[in-house]
Formats: structure tokens, sequence, C-alpha cells
């Protein structure tokens, strides 16, 4: 399946549950809801998401611990599963992911290499973090995190 398939999967499995769906992106910068409402009748389901690029925004909207951010950093299955609970708790819905990562092609490390991303759902009674390197093309690391995030959610959602 393509990634808009999916999504329209995704879509009517959240809509024939009732459940609302948040985001929480940071490398992505909005790439997972732009698939998510490139599927007709999303709104049904889909409440919004925050691009939150910067920790500032993090801590202030998604409310991720200052501590948090301090000992394992933005880009860490810790933070991944904060956005997520964050985001999730913000807006009231059912079911949340977040994505954070380093899209590149400059800000790696050895520890923390460029394409290194954490995808995190939410949701009452399960959380779950997915940790994925790529390469190093920005726009291939961004399109590969988006799908990796909705494969996620169709896992979490068939396991029900």
């Amino acid at each position: 399946m393509d990634t808009l398939q999916i999504a329209a999967a995704i879509g009517e499995q959240l809509r024939a549950r009732g459940w609302r769906l948040a985001l929480a992106e940071s490398c992505t910068g909005g790439l997972l809801g732009h698939l998510i409402t490139e599927v007709p009748g999303s709104s049904d389901y889909f409440l919004g998401g925050v691009i939150a690029y910067s920790n500032q925004a993090k801590e202030q909207l998604l409310g991720v611990h200052h501590a948090t951010l301090l000992q394992h950093g933005a880009v860490s299955e810790a933070a991944a599963r904060e956005m997520a609970a964050g985001v999730r708790r913000l807006l009231g819905a059912d079911v949340a992911l977040a994505v954070t990562g380093i899209a590149g092609p400059g800000g790696g490390t050895p520890d923390k290499p460029v394409g290194l991303v954490y995808i995190a759902l939410d949701a009452p009674g399960w959380q779950e973090c997915r940790r994925h390197i790529w390469g190093d093309d920005r726009s291939a690391n961004k399109a590969h995190s988006a799908y990796a995030a909705l494969l996620l959610l169709q896992d979490y959602l068939a396991r029900l």
C-alpha cells in the first residue's frame, strides 16, 4: 500500500471506532498532518497537530519536561513519548503520534547520527516508541518518518 492508501485505511478505522487523532511533529514539519488531511473526510477523526520544532515549543505547547530535554535531548525516546502524551492531552484525542529526529543533512553526532528518528504513539493504556535510522537526505528522511508513523498507527489499530 502506498502512503495515502495507508492514511485512508487508518481513517476508516478511526472513524469506525469514533476515535480522534492528534499529532506532534518536529523533524517532519507538518508532513504527517498533510498526509492525514489528504484523505477526504479526515475532519471526522483528525483534531489537529502541533509542529513543535524548538525545545521551547516542545516544553510550552506539549508539556515536555525541561529535565527530559536536558538529560536525553529533543531527539530521544523519552522526548517522543512525552510529545505524544502531551499532544493527546492538549487536544483531547483518543490516540496521538509524535515524531522527533534529525532530518539532516547536518546536526548529527556519533551518538545521534543524521537520520535518527523516534516515533511515539500514545493511547489510553498503551504507549509505544520506535527508533529508526534513515540516511542523510533531508526530504527522504521526512518522507520515511511520516510513512513509518502511519505504519505505527496502523499496527496499533490492527492489534485492537
